[in-house]
């Protein structure tokens, strides 16, 4: 019986898992995220020895911690061949095994689709295949998505993306799936379930893998893309030339006398607490497991920041999922606004937004994704998902002079809105707890009474 564990590292901001292998005391560690020191304990408690740090692709979606746990630790770098990042590294070539010792070698499977370089590697131990890491390829009942490098080259990926499942999904059944990417990723062609799985359950239930024309595979994989956050366009670039160490997570507190002018101030405080005073011109981002990827999405990249938080609350997570895209300019923390805490907004809960929205001329602001207005429509709204807000402005049907009512899924995403809206010199009421679905069988309810 072969000893492998393989250790998983949920991001879950991300939708993103890395992983660590481990045999017989060495240990291989897959698309490592930047803040490695996680890893790398993981790796010191197990007494384990990092042999190999890969990568799948040139990552779209968070900067690479591959070259500096390399260089920390002595592994071994391994990326695509046609990556050809501008570091040190082992270049992966199409069926070429790579030795680890003790029985443990690495076979890279070009799989494009993804991207153009994209590899796998499947594991193997003694020469018997006992897990393959997919990255962006074969994902648990879905696929990577094609269209990130552009529309011009999607169809292109998507047509190889069709060859590289079958190549994953041609493997022993008992191999394990272990991707990077999962369900809460954009990297995903559609709603990824779980995160891991097996070359066999793959085969049985993906439906990727029933669809035998390349063609056909590539209307599905391109017939409702999701949007493509703002800040991926600088993933790619940062990933080929390399960044540097993981920042620290310590910021200086500040006081609002004291802000720099040039900084972008994101409010990180629970949205009751931005509801009830927030400093004017500042986005409220609560501090949540996507924070940085809100972040990323809403202000100009690399911006210098000023986050405000509670008192005693982390806001080294903040610098750290801001980190993990790249934004490295946190300034610094403030934790009492005071008197300076001067802009507020109106949150309803279900019933009385309902009430609302059912009034004659009632403005309601749907900012939900497209694919999920498609699902479930709220009659009669507006509709800008939130980050069109920043690129496209706000809709000029809507009227300053009386409330906009914000709805999306939860309320996460219609209080960061509403703070947008307040900016621009709108009244908005957030719909706070149930969302839009909730709202349009209320108001269906209504109507048919």
């Amino acid at each position: 019986m072969f000893l492998v564990e393989v250790v998983s590292f949920r991001t879950s901001g991300l939708g993103d898992q890395t992983y660590l292998l481990t045999h017989e005391g060495k240990g291989v560690l897959v698309d490592p995220q930047r803040d490695i020191d996680r890893f790398l304990r993981a790796a010191a408690e197990r007494d384990v020895e990092l042999r190999f740090v890969l990568e799948t692709h040139l990552h779209n979606d968070y900067v690479s911690g591959g070259e500096q746990a390399a260089l920390r630790t002595g592994a071994e770098l391994v990326l695509p061949a046609a990556a050809a990042p501008a570091y040190p590294h082992t270049p992966a070539f199409h069926l070429e095994d790579i030795e680890g010792g003790d029985g443990l070698s690495l076979r890279p499977i070009h799989t494009p689709g993804h991207t153009p370089e994209h590899t796998s590697y499947l594991v193997l131990i003694e020469g018997e295949p006992v897990a393959v890491f997919s990255g962006g390829s074969l994902l648990v009942a879905s696929a990577g998505r094609p269209d990130l490098l552009g529309m011009a080259r999607a169809r292109t990926l998507a047509r190889l993306q069709h060859g590289s499942l079958r190549r994953l999904a041609a493997l022993p059944p008992e191999v394990g799936l272990f991707p990077t990417h999962g369900e809460g990723s954009f990297c995903t062609a559609s709603g990824a379930g779980r995160y891991t799985s097996t070359i066999g359950e793959e085969t049985r239930s993906n439906p990727l893998l029933a669809i035998e024309d390349a063609e056909q595979l590539a209307d599905e994989l391109l017939a409702a893309p999701m949007p493509i956050p703002a800040f991926y366009r600088h993933m790619g670039p940062a990933n080929t030339l390399g960044v540097p160490p993981m920042p620290s997570a310590g910021v200086p507190e500040l006081a609002v006398a004291d802000l720099p002018e040039d900084a972008r101030v994101v409010d990180i405080r629970p949205r009751e607490r931005q509801a009830d005073g927030f400093l004017s011109g500042s986005v409220g981002i609560e501090l949540g497991g996507d924070f940085g990827s809100w972040a990323g999405w809403l202000l100009p990249y690399r911006s210098p920041i000023v986050l405000v938080a509670e008192p005693g609350q982390d806001a080294g997570e903040a610098v750290t999922q801001l980190a993990r895209i790249g934004i490295d300019t946190v300034r610094g923390v403030v934790r009492d606004l005071g008197p300076a805490a001067t802009e507020t907004f109106e949150r309803l809960g279900l019933a009385a937004f309902t009430a609302r929205a059912a009034r004659p001329g009632a403005q309601v602001l749907d900012v939900r994704m497209p694919n999920e207005r498609q699902a479930v429509r709220l009659e009669g709204a507006v509709e800008r998902f939130l980050p069109d807000l920043v690129t496209e402005g706000v809709p000029t049907e809507l009227d300053r002079e009386r409330p906009v009512l914000v709805a999306c899924g939860s309320g996460r995403r219609a209080a960061i809105a509403a703070t947008l809206l307040i900016r621009e010199g709108y009244a908005p009421v957030v719909l706070d707890g149930a969302g839009v679905p909730h709202v349009a069988a209320e108001l269906r309810a209504r109507r048919a009474a």
